[in-house]
């Protein structure tokens, strides 16, 4: 994968004191610098276009460019991206009218690639009847959703469409997480706990329980080998959420209890936190650490993520 992005000066500036460890011992003509991230190489040209290529290009593009957001608010970033040509190339997304229209049980999961802020699972059960009802609102289209349009519409939702939700705290997470407890196996964890839950509340006839997949069946399944009472019979669907609705309202839901926890966790340390991963993030980190020690990552971040090496790194720096 590869993906370009236009940098402004302020930005190609953090970025070369960011990488001025891990450059390339030859750089590109016409480059600032060539740098290896993990998974990706970067190059940054005099032109101000920055270059992404490898695994994770995508990650680490996301990274910078909500960094150039943050530095120049309101000026658009020039993107482009090699797959995109290959997306306009894919047929559309295939909806199965059977499945879409059918009484069913979808399950989703959200803060799992934020550094801060919990994990919040849920589970919803749409009903046929249903349906009409959500596309009015637009759920439909749950990924063209705000934030703002998903604190309005997901109590409209909750009113009608029964649901299961966990909340993991990064507490929880922190002490969860292991050589043999990795993040899938969480989530697993947690998804099989709201679908057994909304399972046995829900007298209707279900059609399906889908889950937006994550891992393989045959893996999920591996992961819940110690669990009791596991839920059977799953239909695994990538894009579930533009597939299911069920899916879609359990996705919403999901991120309307993020969005509230995370104001909750703002207001706590009385200062703004961005979502994510990117070195916005990690600037924070670096503010949290100074304010209220190391301890404090423990209780609101996920410690195994880059970003906690990252803050460790800068506070040695300033110290």
């Amino acid at each position: 994968m590869t993906i370009t992005l236009k940098l402004s000066k302020n930005t190609q500036e953090k970025m070369i004191e960011y990488f001025k460890d891990k450059k390339r011992p030859k750089t590109p003509p016409y480059a600032v610098f060539q740098a290896d991230e993990a998974d990706t190489v970067v190059t940054l040209y005099e032109s101000g276009k920055v270059v992404f290529q490898g695994i994770s290009a995508d990650i680490d593009a996301s990274l910078w460019k909500q960094m150039e957001q943050k530095l120049n608010p309101g000026k658009k970033v020039e993107e482009k991206n090699s797959n995109d040509k290959k997306k306009k190339d894919k047929k559309e997304i295939y909806i199965d009218p059977k499945i879409y229209n059918s009484s069913a049980i979808g399950s989703d999961e959200v803060g799992t690639g934020d550094y801060f802020g919990p994990i919040v699972v849920t589970a919803s059960y749409v009903n046929k009847e249903n349906i009409k009802f959500l596309e009015e609102l637009g759920v439909k289209d749950s990924k063209k959703m705000t934030d703002e349009k998903i604190l309005k519409v997901v109590p409209e939702i909750i009113k009608k469409i029964p649901y299961e939700s966990i909340i993991l705290t990064n507490k929880e997470y922190n002490a969860k997480y292991s050589e043999n407890i990795n993040m899938n196996k969480i989530k697993a964890i947690l998804h099989n706990r709201v679908l057994g839950k909304l399972k046995d509340k829900t007298n209707d006839q279900v059609d399906y329980i889908i889950v937006d997949e994550f891992a393989k069946s045959f893996i999920y399944y591996n992961y819940l080998r110690e669990s009791n009472n596991v839920v059977r019979n799953i239909t695994f669907m990538t894009k579930g959420e533009d597939k299911s609705l069920a899916v879609a309202c359990a996705s919403l839901i999901s991120r309307y209890i993020f969005i509230k926890e995370f104001s909750k966790l703002g207001e706590t340390l009385d200062m703004f936190l961005p979502k994510g991963a990117g070195t916005s993030v990690d600037e924070a980190g670096v503010k949290i650490v100074k304010k209220y020690g190391f301890e404090k990552l423990k209780d609101i971040a996920k410690l195994n993520f880059k970003n906690t090496e990252k803050i460790k790194l800068q506070i040695e720096k300033d110290s």
